[in-house]
This record gives structure tokens, sequence and C-alpha cells, in this order.
């Protein structure tokens, strides 16, 4: 959890970046809470003139519009800036969550889940956002009572005396007031972010809820947090409501004490009509003293919201050096002795791994075993605790985030493209080259596509590569297909295919694989596979269990031993076809005693090439 000193910290931030706004903001206050102090003793000598008949009275009667008009026009000015200034506060204040969460490693971000991260760069940051507004006008709040009471005192000493005798009421329900609202808008906040991430969830997994008919369930777990929520609300509102009601109750009492003793030094001779007039406009402007609960009751909900907001915009981001690569390298990959521990649990322990450039591994292993672990620290997706991922003798730590970014590429197994940010199928496959080299061309994108089989498909969308992501149907293969032609427009140094291919029938997968082999670059590839038949064509591969890497080699020297053919018990389904395929493509020999068997056609031992290590 952030501290609120995170908060303070991102709110003063928020000061500094609005700082011109906020100065104007603060001019224009000001000037309108002068013009609010000068009206009433303006108006009251000019009001004395004109009952005495004196000279004069028409000079004093103009000052008197000029500063009405005054006062119209500064607090005008103080509500258009405030709206400026929240809307830019805001914004950067979200862009600072934004970048807090985008530049972290993906395991500080995860929990966080989609609803709650909404919910904070939606509500809490608009929330968070009009606290510099709130700063800059509660000076004025502050600036009118103290000044009107400094001119009751100048007027009349007696009024002001009545009238300073419940102010220490007055500050103690003010006090109150922030107290017991600080508590109830951050419970409030914290119970409206636990909705709002259980409805995303829920929305995320619509299918499975409609398939399971867990409607009624899902709508229970989604709403548990609302008598929370409704409890915290409604004290929001009683604590708002009683310091409205105190301070409606003591403020006329003060005001109407204080016009009375005017009126009795009227009757004894000591006060004119218009500094009766004076009196009675600086009593009402001194009990406007309440009227900064609302510039308050706005800074602590900024500031409780802040404290939300900062989480994402504190979290630790991932370091980047300044080195870049050797110009000529062949993409080759080392872990040394890595090991990753996340919540106290090893995911991978003392891992050491050397990958010639050019070469295709694969990384196999059961559920758990570590594998996308491994494919997330070989692209510094996340860092290690210990040990450190070299590429091209460079450690991976040291490179600038444009280098490292335009040398690796990465293929999901669900990708996801932002209809919002790259608007159209061509538009977000281009982007893969990375932040560091321009959009792929538009022939370099239709080769990508047509390389791993998305050409025909993407042609027959209404409007080609030109067809708004958000408008295109996808399967899961579809959209698979996409993710690795974006990963085949980056191709750099080094591609990593994190279970990319699992939803591809067997022949796409196997052009994939073709395609990959083909590839004019130079590219070593890394691929998490649950298949045999991608195992069986890598140069090299991986075996995982418990985080460690237990062998590696050839597909057809691991396949001798049964704990490795066990991992891919899985394929037991798979049609007799592919394990065909896979043994005439790879020149395997099928033992004949197990020809009959369905392991013998699912799970046959495969040759793969020799590699190097």
């Amino acid at each position: 959890m952030a501290s609120p000193t995170g908060s303070d910290r991102l709110l003063l931030g928020a000061v500094r970046h609005t700082s011109g706004l906020t100065a104007a903001l603060l001019l224009c206050s000001v000037v309108g809470a002068a013009c609010s102090l000068a009206v009433p003793a303006v108006a009251g000598r000019t009001l004395d003139l004109l009952l005495r008949q004196g000279p004069g009275a028409e000079t004093w009667l103009v000052w008197t519009a000029a500063l009405l008009a005054a006062e119209i026009l500064a607090e005008s000015g103080t509500v258009f800036l405030t709206q400026l200034a929240n809307a830019r506060a805001t914004a950067w204040i979200r862009l600072r969550a934004l970048a807090g969460l985008l530049g972290t490693a993906p395991h500080r971000a995860a929990p966080h889940s989609g609803g709650d991260v909404a919910a904070r760069l939606c509500v809490n940051a608009t929330d968070s956002g009009t606290a510099p507004a709130a700063l800059a006008t509660s000076v004025s709040s502050v600036l009118v009572p103290v000044g009107a009471l400094v001119a009751l005192a100048l007027v009349h000493p007696w009024t002001s005396v009545v009238f300073a005798a419940g102010l220490p009421l007055l500050l103690l329900l003010l006090r109150a007031f922030a107290a017991q609202s600080s508590d109830s808008v951050g419970r409030y906040q914290q119970a409206q972010g636990t909705i709002a991430a259980r409805l995303a969830e829920a929305l995320g997994g619509a299918r499975t809820i409609a398939a399971a008919d867990t409607a009624r369930r899902e709508e229970d777990r989604v709403l548990a947090p609302l008598p929370e929520l409704t409890l915290h609300g409604t004290r929001m509102w009683l604590v708002h409501g009683r310091a409205v009601a105190r301070s409606g109750v003591l403020l006329p009492l003060l005001t109407t004490a204080v016009v009375a003793v005017a009126g009795v030094g009227l009757a004894a001779g000591d006060v004119t009509v218009g500094e009766l007039l004076a009196v009675s406009r600086y009593a009402a402007l001194a009990a406007g003293i309440g009227g900064i609960a609302a510039p308050l009751g706005t800074l602590v909900r900024a500031r409780s919201a802040g404290q939300r907001t900062a989480e994402l915009a504190d979290l630790a981001p991932m370091t980047h050096g300044s080195a870049v690569l050797p110009p000529d390298g062949p993409g080759d990959l080392e872990l040394r002795r890595v090991r990753v521990v996340r919540g106290g649990v090893p995911l991978i322990t003392d891992v050491t791994l050397a990958v010639d450039g050019g070469s295709t591994v694969a990384v196999v292993g059961r559920s758990g075993a570590g594998k996308s672990t491994l494919a997330a620290v070989a692209g510094r997706l996340t860092d290690p605790d210990a040990g450190r991922v070299l590429l091209d003798g460079v450690d991976l730590a040291d490179l600038a985030a444009a280098e490292l970014r335009g040398a690796t590429s990465y293929a999901f197994a669900r990708p996801v493209f932002d209809g919002g940010a790259t608007v159209t199928i061509g538009a977000a496959l281009a982007a893969g080259t990375g932040p560091a080299r321009d959009p792929a061309t538009a022939e370099r994108v239709r080769e990508a596509a047509t390389a791993v089989c998305a050409d025909a498909f993407v042609r027959l969308l209404p409007r080609g590569y030109e067809t708004p992501v958000d408008e295109a149907p996808l399967s899961g293969g579809e959209a698979q297909r996409l993710g690795l032609a974006r990963a085949f427009v980056g191709h750099g140094r080094l591609m990593i295919l994190d279970d990319a291919t699992s939803s591809l029938d067997t022949a796409t997968e196997r052009q994939v694989e073709r395609a990959l082999a083909a590839s004019p670059r130079p590219c070593t590839r890394l691929i998490v596979a649950h298949r045999v038949s991608t195992a069986a064509r890598a140069d090299r591969v991986v075996w995982m269990e418990a985080g460690r890497v237990r062998r590696t080699g050839p597909h057809r020297l691991l396949w001798e031993d049964p704990d490795y053919r066990a991992v891919f018990t899985a394929e037991a389904s798979t049609p007799a076809a592919e394990a065909d395929a896979v043994t005439a493509e790879s020149g395997a020999v099928t033992p004949e005693a197990n020809t009959s068997a369905p392991e013998a056609n699912t799970s046959a031992p495969a040759t793969g090439p020799e590699v190097r290590t």
C-alpha cells in the first residue's frame, strides 16, 4: 500500500504541473475576495452620502458598481480556471499512474485487476485532480471570513468580539468534519474499487458464466460489497449533512447577534446606516468561514483518492541502461544462475542455459514447471531475483529500453490488439517493429501475415488490412496468427513464442515453423511448447521440471526417457495423422511393437537436427 506521503507527493506534483493555472486561479480568487471585502465598505459609504445628499455620492456609486462588476468577472474566471486546472491535473495524475502501471514488471502490476485499475484511473484520478484548484480556492475561502472579521473590528469593535466568541465552536465543527469525512471517503472509494474489479472479472468471463448458468451467483458476488458501499456512502453524507446543519444553526445565530449589536450602536448614534449595512454584510461574509468545508471536503477526497492512484504511480519501474547490442551479433542468449521468486514461492531456480544464435529451442514441461517465467525472463518482461540474462554478451538490464524492445519480439497465447492506439489491423501489425524503428511497410506486413497463414482471412474482412481492430470478428486461432504476424514483423535477434500456437491447427503450425526456419534474417527462437510436434522440429529442447532445467538436448534423445514422454500425455487425443506427419517429416522411426497403440500414433519419437551446445 502506498503511504500518505506517496499521495501527498503525487498531489504536489499535480500542483507543480498546473502551477500557471493554479497561480492564475489563486489570483482570480484573491481579487474576487478583495472585491467582496471592499464592496460593503464602499456601498455603506455611498449610502451615507446619498442619505445626507453629500458631495461625491455619484463617484462612490460608480466605485460600488465597478467593484461589483470586478467581483463577478473574478468569480467567473475562478469557475473557468477551476475546471481547466481540474482537467489538466487529472490528465497528469492519470498519465503518471498509467506510466507507473506500464513501466513496472508485469508481476508487480498483476495484483491490480482490470476493474480496480479502471476505478483508480477514472474515478480516483478525477477526484485527485481537484486538489490544485481546491488548494487555490481554499485561500480565498479563508481570506474572505478573516478579512470580514477584521472589517467588523474596524467598523464596530464589539461586533467582532461577539462573532469571535462563536469561532471555537465553528473550528471544532470543521475539525470533526475533516476527520470523519476522511475515513468514510476512503472506505467508500475502496468498496467502489472492489465492485468495479469484480464486475470487470465477470464481464471477462461472460461466456463461462452463461455456460455454467451462474449469473445469479456472479451477481451476488459482484454486489457483495454493496452494503458496505451503502454504509460508508450514507455515513459520508451524514457527516456532511451534520456539518451543514450545525453550521446552518450556528452561523445565522452569530450573524443575528452581530447585527443586533450594530443595531444597538445605531440607536446610540455610534453607528451610521451605511455602517449598519456594512456590518450586516461583513457578518454574512465572516459567517462564510463555514464555506471552507467545501474545499476542505474536496481536499479530503482528493487526498484519499490520491492514495489509491499513487499506488499505481509508485510501482517500482524497470530500470534501463544505455548500452546497445553489437551490430553483427547472431542472437546468442545466455541465462546464468537465474532465480525468480514471487510471493515467497520460487518459480525458477538456478537456471543456467546457453542458446546459440539462430537456433530454435523448445521449452517443455508440465504446467507450473516455469516455462512462461523462463520466457518472460529471457526477453526481460520481468527481472530475475538473482542471476543474469545476456543477449550477444550484453546484460539485458544494461540495454536501453528501445534497444531491448527492438531486439526482441513476443507472441502470446492470447494476443491483445489495442483498437484505440492502433486503429486498423495493418497498423497493429506494423507496430510490431518496436519503439526504436518506424512502423513496417504495408508490403512487409503482408509478408508476415502470409507467413503465418493470416493474409487470406484478413483479406476477407470488410476492409482488409484497413479494418478497425474493434470491428474484426476474430476467432482464437485467427487472433493467434495475427499475434505471430506482429512478432514476425518485429523479427529482431530474439523471438519468443509463449504458447503462441496453442489454438492453431497442425497444418498452420507447421507452416509457421517453416516460415521461422526459412527466414533470411538470423533470429534466435525460444518456443514454449506443449505439442510433441513442436518439440520434435526444434533444434534443441529444454525440459523444465519444478522450476529447474532437468535436461536439455535433441528431442530424439530425450524421448528415450519415459518421464520426458509423460510430459506429452495430453497429446494422447491428437489424431494419428499428426504424429504420422511429424514422423515422416522428421525422419523418425516408430517402434513396430507400439505401432498399433494409441500412444505410438501421438507420441512417436522424432529426430531433430543436431545442435551445438
